[in-house]
């Protein structure tokens, strides 16, 4: 399964890297910057994505915005999180993971 988080702190990308690649997923993380080539890179990595994980504490609402809509009429599921750290993020992809089964 390829996770995309939108929004959330920068130094956890690597924490949140590791967890979602031991529970055998692939993770990609944008900022929620939307200004320049962040809209574009957004898109791009919602196309890719499975699963979009958006989080709201530290994002622009904005970014929120964009997410949900792009993910929405790309036919991804959407996470809507306030905050994300290694344990939320496990049992995201635990619930995810129950689901599909």
């Amino acid at each position: 399964m390829r996770i995309s988080i939108v929004g959330g702190i920068d130094r956890a990308a690597p924490v949140l890297a590791k967890t979602a690649t031991d529970m055998g997923c692939e993770l990609e993380l944008h900022t929620g910057h939307t200004a320049g080539r962040g809209a574009p890179g957004l898109a791009a990595m919602i196309g890719r994505s499975d699963v979009v994980v958006i989080v709201t504490d530290i994002n622009s609402h904005n970014a929120v915005i964009a997410a949900r809509k792009l993910a929405t009429s790309l036919g991804r599921r959407t996470v809507i999180v306030r905050k994300l750290g290694p344990s939320k993020l496990a049992s995201i992809i635990g619930d995810l993971s129950a689901q599909a089964a």
